[in-house]
């Protein structure tokens, strides 16, 4: 069957764990109510996760509606910030930086932001949280091996404002990013 291209959302593949250009704020930033999502919108969501690639003709022809009423539930989805992801899934390991490591990042007071745009600029650090408890910031960290890792921590601690880190290598993914339970609990209770 051919793929027929998405419109107005031919840019999105789902989105497991990679980062995009532009910083994702997380919900309490984004300073909005949370969105009422129905069972039509879980059965939508389901499909874009199982299925990314497929087109909103086929989406719609699985779902049983019009092609117009998907794509305004899709605009939605992604206007109100429940669709984010732009990107399709890169894995970090296949690019030749399989070695997987949770940095903490003590910082000095007064100097979150800069050592926050600092980050930004280490292609090894995928992700980086403000965080609360031992630490300030928490930064997922990719590397070729064990020496180019200590070498990305040393590049860390040398930041002006980088007080101490700790870090945390992963050994084996034990549940993958996954966010199909999640909009299946939504959706058990979107029919209650």
């Amino acid at each position: 069957m051919a793929q027929l291209p998405l419109p107005q959302l031919d840019h999105w593949y789902s989105d497991h764990g990679t980062t995009t250009a532009n910083e994702e704020p997380l919900a309490d930033e984004r300073n909005q109510d949370v969105m009422a999502v129905d069972e039509l919108d879980t059965r939508i969501l389901r499909l874009l996760l199982e299925q990314p690639r497929t087109s909103v003709r086929e989406y719609a022809r699985l779902l049983g509606v019009a092609r117009g009423t998907l794509q305004a539930r899709l605009d939605r989805l992604e206007r109100d910030g429940v669709i984010t992801g732009t990107a399709p899934s890169l894995s970090p390991a296949a690019l030749g930086h399989p070695v997987l490591a949770f940095v903490h990042i003590e910082v000095t007071q007064g100097h979150l932001d800069d050592v926050g745009e600092a980050l930004a600029a280490v292609p090894e650090i995928v992700e980086a949280f403000s965080i609360t408890g031992g630490g300030d910031l928490l930064t997922r960290v990719v590397a070729r091996d064990n020496a180019h890792l200590e070498d990305v921590v040393q590049k860390l601690i040398s930041l002006p404002g980088v007080v101490r880190t700790r870090s945390e290598v992963a050994l084996r993914e034990r549940v993958p990013h996954r966010l199909l339970p999640l909009v299946e609990s939504i959706g058990r209770t979107a029919r209650k």
